[in-house]
């Protein structure tokens, strides 16, 4: 069976182990408010420090006029089996404070380093940690005074300020509200009660605790208070004296200041028979008993939110990608794995299981044809060209039949103009492949953590591109050239079988070489050559696309990143962990999350090592 120190330690280990890690507060419900804690609220001058110290058994905190608790105070007892008595500060982990002198000081200079030496407040918390045999396990919060008006040196909202504050903290319902209120006034117009009121209407979280007893006016008392009659709560109040100011100037052992307020207690008529119900020795007992009862009755669903925070860490981890071994053959691994993870999104986007493998159909199936229809070979076949271009190639000489040479010429210049269209196809296939490696690169969630090895990738696949680029427009220049080296003569043949039914075709029949230069024949050396380059023009728009696929697209598919394997296979495993070095803030990132996960992990295993009963 858990004990109660077994209980309540258990809570306060995962309590600061979630403020080490800064699991508390944030979206969604974290680890830490969660956990059952308990917050002292009450009015400024209520005796809520007295409260604590009597709690805890030492004269620790700042004291002073107006707002002394500037920021909350997050206070875990830790009862030891004897030994010194000492405190730690979260911020100050290695040092030990067995001089509680020393630590009042440290909470000062701690408070004045978030809000400066003003009377402003901060949310920021301190953690402060009492390991003593004379505590009992417990967590407290102790939160500024409530206050009803700004004084010198505070901002006007600072009314405002404090309870927001406050609330955020009691709102919570997994907090036990510790309400103070001094019995020198009416508890009508208690700071903490009238809040509590508001946050916890049952009053089954609130416990009513009444200080200054013994400052009373003669002849009345609090019992129609400690009794419950003015104000009911589910639990019982309790009934604190708190050390006089002499006391406190004198420095008077709190252990004596203890047995001095059970004395009070024990000799009082009016409150002899609660004696055993009444002191800060009683309330810490009662807190501690009750505070293991709520743990009892809240490890369902802190378990449940365990397992459910577990499961999202991990798939978080996933996500971003879990930690890189440190030798060579798992970074080589780890590598190798990013590689192949990009290659297959541009492998995707290329056969359509993402957009962009389109934009090159598209290429092929408008740039290149638009761009074959505005080549200008009515201006190169015009009569005028055609008569300049046959008059130079026939020389001094001119020809006798057909003018073979300046048909050549004719045709090598049209030809010429395929090589613009051609070129540009391979250049925007290549600008459209650059564009898909980086999309992959963006895409491929593996890498975002390596802004390196990105870089290495990119550059080793655009490198190949360049190349595979090269080898493209050699191509298609090529079958430009190969229609330039050899003519289809059938083509022209069959022109000559086929001419012209006309009286003037006739007469030059009959007359050959008469009117070689006339408008008529100087336009029918036009038109075949025309008609040729058409079908060389509807030839070329069908072999340029498969050249550059063959060399571009389908080269990308199959070999984008071999140069890349083969280099990477070669570097030793510093110049590996150099391509593995990853974005600061995302191994930040993972290392919150393992921490995170780490710390949900252990807080299961305690929980389930424990006999819950």
């Amino acid at each position: 069976m858990a004990t109660l120190e077994s209980l309540i330690g258990l809570v306060n280990r995962i309590q600061r182990a979630c403020t080490i890690l800064g699991d508390h507060g944030g979206e969604g419900m974290s680890l830490w408010e969660a956990l059952p804690t308990v917050a002292v609220v009450g009015g400024q001058s209520s005796g809520k420090s007295s409260v604590l110290e009597s709690v805890v058994g030492r004269d620790f905190l700042p004291r002073g006029s107006g707002i002394v608790t500037r920021r909350p105070l997050v206070l875990q007892l830790h009862k030891t089996e004897g030994g010194a008595e000492y405190a730690e500060f979260l911020h100050a982990p290695k040092k030990k404070y067995p001089d509680f002198a020393a630590v009042r000081q440290e909470i000062a200079d701690e408070t004045d380093r978030i809000t400066g030496k003003t009377k402003q407040i901060s949310n920021v918390p301190i953690h402060l940690s009492i390991y003593s045999p004379n505590v009992v396990d417990l967590t407290l919060i102790d939160l500024p005074g409530l206050t009803k008006v700004a004084v010198e040196g505070q901002p006007e909202s600072i009314v405002e300020d404090i309870e927001m504050m406050v609330r955020s903290y009691v709102e919570k319902p997994n907090c036990i509200i510790l309400a103070i209120s001094p019995a020198n006034q009416d508890i009508a117009t208690s700071d903490a009660i009238k809040l509590a009121r508001e946050v916890d209407p049952s009053g089954e979280r609130t416990f009513g605790v009444l200080t200054k007893l013994d400052l009373m006016d003669k002849g009345t008392n609090a019992l129609d208070v400690l009794e419950g009659r003015s104000y009911k709560l589910q639990h019982p109040w309790v009934g604190i004296v708190n050390r006089s100011q002499a006391d406190i100037n004198k420095n008077v052992d709190m252990m004596a200041a203890r047995r001095k307020e059970q004395e009070y207690f024990e000799s009082s008529p009016e409150y002899g028979h609660l004696a055993h119900k009444m002191g800060a020795e009683y309330l810490a007992k009662l807190l501690s008993k009750h505070l293991e009862t709520v743990i009892r009755q809240r490890i369902p669903s802190i378990i449940a939110l365990i397992n459910k925070t577990i499961d999202e860490l991990n798939s978080e981890l996933d996500r971003i990608g879990r930690p890189v071994g440190v030798d060579g053959g798992a970074q080589l691994y780890t590598i190798l794995e990013m590689c192949r993870a990009f290659d297959r999104i541009f492998r995707e986007h290329l056969e359509g299981g993402r957009p962009g493998g389109d934009r090159i159909y598209r290429v092929f199936d408008h740039q290149l044809p638009d761009a074959l229809k505005k080549l200008p070979f009515d201006r190169h076949l015009s009569t005028s060209n055609v008569k300049k271009v046959i008059s130079e190639a026939d020389g001094y000489q001119p020809h006798l039949i057909a003018p073979e040479q300046g048909y050549r010429r004719l045709i090598d210049g049209s030809l010429g103009f395929f090589k613009g269209p051609a070129e540009a196809s391979v250049d925007a296939v290549h600008s459209i492949l650059k564009e898909l490696v980086r999309k992959s690169i963006v895409e491929t969630q593996e890498l975002k953590r390596f802004p390196t090895l990105q870089s290495d990738i990119a550059a080793a696949a655009n490198d190949a591109l360049e190349k595979f680029r090269n080898e493209s427009r050699k191509t298609v220049l090529r079958l430009v050239e190969m229609e330039s080296s050899y003519l289809t003569v059938e083509f022209f043949r069959k022109l000559q079988t086929e001419p012209e039914k006309t009286p003037q075709n006739q007469a030059q029949a009959a007359t050959p070489n008469v009117d070689r230069y006339s408008d008529n024949h100087l336009r029918r050396i036009g038109s075949n050559v025309s008609a040729y380059i058409n079908m060389v023009c509807e030839t070329l728009r069908n072999t340029i696309p498969k050249a550059v696929v063959f060399c571009q697209v389908r080269e990308a598919k199959r070999s984008l990143l071999n140069q890349f394997y083969a280099q990477i296979g070669r570097r030793e495993k510093e110049q590996l962990g150099k391509m593995l070095d990853e974005d600061p803030s995302l191994m930040a990132k993972r290392e919150t999350i393992a921490k995170r996960l780490e710390l949900y992990k252990s807080a299961r295993d305690e929980i389930d090592a424990v006999a819950w009963k």
